[in-house]
């Protein structure tokens, strides 16, 4: 198939176009290459993916509408993995802007362009932050999320929203993955455990955040890219059965939602000894209050993504740490 992938520099984007090139998809990329983050690290990545067969990239934001438009109309592509979005929760309450303009306008452009172009399946990136100040564990599909507790969660929400207008309207398949605090080599720099291999590395102190009592439901790079692409490959139909008014996971459109998630919250604290193990060296610690905009604990119900698609995510936080520590040092030369 020929697949567009947005996010193809970023992170879990340039895994998901890695493992579709390897089975013999043509894929169609495209990134901003913003400055969020290290871009040196966002260019590696892609130039990955650059010398492979099959792979073509595209350098523009999604909210840029004829940028898409032609995108769509140069490349037709069958399906498409929407995965690009302004991250972030903290950054969220400094720049609330982006979120609107790329995770707002852009996933409208992307809906538009798969509506146009007759696109069979669009799967995207939500994430466990829709579950806000929810309490009830583990988050299930089939729960309210209708408090969000930052903007990035907001606009995560919408995206939902969002699709499931298409699906109805339209009869366009799509498929929402919520995905729980993803972790691995090649990763993201603002995430915690990137940041703490960093300083304790150089012997900088790291703040932990809730006094290190958070609980995550950390999901390695590998079982988040299978989940996605077992997913692409089952196009969901409409329900006959109608629409359960009380069940946001369920509709009368051809639409699904689903937890990508370990399954196997891990207490912060934790967390950070198994890195001090994976790096032989202990971190001074700066316990501090809950930060706003974050939440205690994530804990993800996958009782649906497993019937349906027959996968479980499995790798332990041990494994995982191991191959990113791993990588940091090979990448980073210390």
């Amino acid at each position: 198939m020929k697949i567009l992938v947005t996010g193809t520099a970023g992170f879990i984007g340039s895994f998901v176009a890695a493992s579709l090139l390897d089975r013999g998809d043509e894929v169609v990329g495209i990134d901003n290459l913003n400055d969020y983050y290290d871009v040196s690290l966002k260019r590696d990545r892609l130039a990955k993916l650059a010398s492979r067969d099959g792979f073509t990239n595209v350098e523009a934001g999604l909210e840029d509408r004829d940028a898409v438009t032609r995108l769509f109309a140069e490349h037709r592509p069958q399906r498409v993995v929407h995965l690009a979005a302004q991250a972030g929760v903290r950054y969220s309450l400094k720049n609330p802007h982006a979120y609107a303009d790329s995770n707002l306008v852009g996933m409208l452009n992307i809906l538009e362009g798969c509506r146009n172009n007759a696109v069979e399946h669009l799967v995207y990136a939500s994430s466990s932050s829709v579950y806000g100040a929810n309490t009830k564990m583990p988050f299930s599909v089939h729960d309210n999320v209708d408090h969000p507790v930052s903007l990035y969660a907001a606009t995560k929400k919408a995206n939902e929203l969002m699709a499931h207008s298409y699906s109805h309207l339209y009869a366009l398949p799509t498929t929402g993955l919520r995905f729980f605090t993803v972790y691995g080599p090649w990763g993201r720099p603002d995430m915690a455990y990137f940041s703490f291999t960093k300083k304790i590395l150089s012997g900088e102190p790291i703040d932990v955040f809730n006094y290190g009592k958070c609980r995550r439901d950390f999901t390695y790079i590998d079982d988040i890219v299978e989940g996605v692409i077992r997913t692409l490959d089952r196009v969901p139909t409409a329900n006959p059965d109608g629409c359960d008014q009380t069940d946001p996971s369920r509709s009368h459109a051809p639409y699904r939602i689903y937890n990508i998630g370990n399954n196997q919250p891990v207490e912060l604290l934790y967390f950070i000894e198994v890195i001090e193990k994976a790096l032989g060296k202990e971190a001074e610690k700066n316990l501090m209050p809950l930060q706003p905009g974050d939440v205690p604990a994530t804990y993800a119900d996958i009782d649906d993504l497993t019937r349906d698609v027959g996968f479980k995510p499995s790798t332990p936080i041990e494994t995982g740490i191991g191959r990113f520590v791993e990588w940091y040092k090979e990448y980073y030369g210390v």
